[in-house]
C-alpha cells in the first residue's frame, strides 16, 4: 500500500467545493432561462416524434415487433397519454374536457387519429407550461414516490418522450422507414 499523495485535496477544500455546487435559490432570470431551455428541448423532441409519426405509412400503425409488445400506434398513444397523465396526477392540472387518457393505447389506432391525439397532447403540455408562474414551477409535488419540484415533472415528460422516440426509431427502421431528420 502506498503513502497518501501529498497532492491530495484537503477535506475542507472538498467541502467548500461541494457547497459551491449546491443549487441556490432560483431567481426570476433562472426561471426564464429554465423555461427557454426546457421549451427548446421539448420542441425538438416533439418535432421528431411528430415527423416520424407522419413518415410511418398508415399500414404500419398496427405493426408490432412481436406478440405482447406495443404496436406503432399504441407506442405513440403511450406518449400522448403521459402528456396528459403526468400533469394531471403529479401537478394537479386537469386534462381538457372530454379527454380520457386512460385507454389511449387501445382507443386510437389509425394514423390520422394517432397524429391528431399526439399533436393535441403536446399542445396540452405547452398550455400547462405557459400557464405556470415561477412560484408554481418550483412548487413541490410527488412523482413516483419522491418529492420533486413541478419542473422535475416537466423534465420527466421530455425524458419519457425521448425514451419512446428511441422505441419509434427502432420500429421505423424495422419497417424500412428512415427518420426524416437523419437522412
Amino acid at each position: 500500500m502506498s503513502a497518501p499523495s501529498s497532492k491530495a485535496i484537503p477535506t475542507a477544500a472538498l467541502i467548500a467545493l461541494f457547497a459551491s455546487l449546491t443549487p441556490a435559490t432560483a431567481s426570476a432570470q433562472d426561471a426564464a432561462s429554465f423555461r427557454q431551455t426546457w421549451r427548446a428541448e421539448f420542441e425538438a423532441s416533439a418535432r421528431k416524434v411528430v415527423a416520424l409519426a407522419e413518415a410511418m405509412p398508415a399500414d404500419t400503425y398496427s405493426w408490432q415487433p412481436m406478440e405482447g409488445v406495443a404496436t406503432v400506434a399504441a407506442a405513440y398513444m403511450h406518449i400522448a397519454r403521459y402528456n396528459y397523465q403526468l400533469p394531471h396526477l403529479n401537478m394537479g392540472v386537469e386534462p381538457p374536457e372530454g379527454v380520457e387518457y386512460a385507454n389511449f393505447e387501445e382507443a386510437f389506432t389509425s394514423k390520422d387519429e394517432v397524429l391528431a391525439v399526439l399533436r393535441a397532447s403536446m399542445d396540452h403540455v405547452r398550455t400547462v407550461v405557459d400557464g405556470m408562474s415561477d412560484d408554481d414551477m418550483s412548487a413541490m409535488v410527488n412523482l413516483y414516490g419522491r418529492d420533486v419540484a413541478k419542473w422535475g415533472v416537466l423534465f420527466r415528460l421530455v425524458a419519457h418522450m425521448n425514451e419512446h422516440l428511441g422505441q419509434q426509431i427502432a420500429y421505423a427502421r424495422s419497417n424500412r422507414v428512415v427518420p426524416p431528420w437523419s437522412g
